[in-house]
């Protein structure tokens, strides 16, 4: 009869903590999930905002760099001619 018990508390136990489970799953995942969101916004929220002015989501900008070009006349250095010795 003891054993008999053992099992049903058993058996009880785990579908109690299956059907827990499948009910608080998705709070703890949505939970967890919020927590990261607002973690990774605190982290690299202040990185969106370096140039000041505020563009919309899915607004495309493009910055680029002033093109340098580089003096031809500039002597860079002495060439060496050089030859493969077998």
């Amino acid at each position: 009869m003891v054993l008999l018990q053992t099992i049903l508390i058993i058996i009880l136990v785990y579908f109690g903590l299956k059907l827990l489970l499948k009910w608080l799953a998705p709070k703890l995942l949505n939970y967890a999930i919020k927590k990261t969101s607002e973690r990774f916004g605190q982290q690299f929220g202040g990185a969106q905002d370096f140039s000041g002015d505020r563009t919309h989501e899915g607004d495309t900008t493009i910055v680029k760099k002033p093109f340098r070009r580089s003096n031809p006349s500039k002597k860079v250095g002495e060439y060496i001619d050089f030859e493969e010795i077998d």
